[in-house]
């Protein structure tokens, strides 16, 4: 006789005729089933308070899901898994991006449960979760001058299109300091598809920082059209920036970090690469086009499970390609 499940009214059945006395055996009998099907059941199935129907059917179920994963989850798929974690993808990101690409349709927990089976095993896949840092807030001396510099027009000005966040071209700046302030990162972000460009400073003086904004996002010149920066003296060189990109230039409050949230979230992303203590002045420039890349190529929930590259640039990107 092929093996068929059993059935919930079978359960019961089990259920009724054990509680009535009725031996495995005789179980098997009346049910017509073989004694090793009835003696599986009530082994695999039995709780704390002894076998109930209701329980052994939630059971049955949650093994059937289970087994239902492991068969998604082929040597192939975890393979892909820990290509796309070591690129510090996110479980979440991991799953969009290969339910978009029509992969597999896994759920983060999921993804999670085979991180920490591997950790278990010895592996370190773990390592390449992300953990989110305190945020980084500048210090500033008793003789600063924020907010006064010169001809910059207050975020209070900017253009009421710009919140909606519903066009391509509205762009958050700021900077990332290095250890014992010598040199520093330019980080630009736009605000719709979260591309990022990354610049190494060799110094924060504004005429440095104009120069490098120029230089390096003329190419795209034609993707701005507003930039709001952070009120930090570095960026008195605004009017030149402007000029060179042919963008409107604003400036948040000062201490108001939130009315640049998305620069500040990727200036925590761009910590974990480079943590506090970074000395940039040893940072060569590939090493920052890495990360640059790594931001831009990574699938983002907020969007859709779409990278900045695929909305910004309209290029899909293949994690996966050797």
């Amino acid at each position: 006789m092929s093996y068929n499940q059993l059935t919930e009214n079978e359960l019961y059945q089990i259920y009724i005729l054990k509680k009535a006395g009725y031996s495995q055996v005789d179980i098997a009998e009346k049910l017509e089933r073989h004694p090793s099907t009835i003696s599986r059941e009530l082994r695999r199935n039995n709780g704390l308070r002894g076998y109930r129907p209701g329980q052994a059917q939630k059971m049955t179920d949650a093994r059937r899901n289970e087994a239902g994963k492991a068969r998604k989850v082929t040597d192939e798929v975890r393979n892909k898994i820990e290509i796309l974690i070591r690129q510090e993808l996110s479980p979440q990101q991991v799953g969009d991006y290969l339910r978009r690409r029509k992969i597999v349709s896994l759920h983060h927990e999921t993804i999670y449960q085979l991180i920490y089976a591997d950790k278990a095993n010895g592996g370190d896949l773990y390592t390449h979760l992300r953990v989110a840092s305190k945020p980084y807030r500048k210090r500033y001396g008793s003789n600063d001058r924020r907010g006064k510099i010169k001809n910059s027009v207050s975020i209070d000005e900017r253009p009421a299109v710009v919140d909606r966040g519903n066009r391509v071209g509205d762009w958050e700046g700021d900077t990332v300091i290095g250890k014992g302030r010598k040199g520093a990162l330019l980080t630009m972000v736009e605000r719709k598809t979260l591309y990022t460009v990354i610049v190494r400073l060799t110094g924060k003086k504004a005429d440095l920082l104009a120069d490098a904004a120029v230089s390096h996002m003329s190419s795209i010149k034609g993707k701005v059209k507003t930039i709001t920066f952070d009120n930090g003296l570095e960026f008195a060189g605004h009017e030149e920036i402007a000029k060179g990109l042919a963008a409107d230039v604003y400036f948040a409050h000062p201490y108001a970090s939130w009315e640049r949230g998305i620069n500040e979230n990727t200036n925590g992303l761009i910590r974990q690469y480079f943590p506090k203590g970074t000395d940039f002045s040893e940072v060569t420039d590939a090493q920052v086009q890495f990360v640059m890349d790594r931001l831009n190529s990574r699938p983002r929930a907020t969007r859709g499970g779409r990278s900045p590259n695929e909305l910004f640039m309209g290029r899909r990107d293949d994690l996966l390609a050797a």
